[in-house]
């Protein structure tokens, strides 16, 4: 069998309201073609959150996974800090 490679993300907790949902919002430095600037450019996901233990501020790891409802695709794996 093939073993799946599953994307990763770190991001931190913004939103905890949801019941077993987290939304993360994943910032990322992009730079700019023509004149080489970097900018930070971020977006938010919702993860599912089993036992509702993180909480807002938390920095947490994110993997993707089969789709848990309308919005949530990502699974959150870890606490960083």
């Amino acid at each position: 069998m093939s073993e799946v490679i599953k994307r990763k993300l770190e991001g931190e907790v913004v939103s905890s309201k949801m019941d077993k949902t987290v939304v993360v919002k994943v910032t990322t430095i992009k730079i700019q073609s023509k004149y080489k600037k970097r900018y930070k450019s971020s977006k938010s996901y919702k993860a599912h959150d089993e036992k509702n233990q993180y909480k807002v501020g938390d920095i947490v790891v994110i993997e993707g996974c089969r789709p848990l409802s309308k919005d949530k695709r990502w699974r959150v794996v870890k606490k960083v800090k």
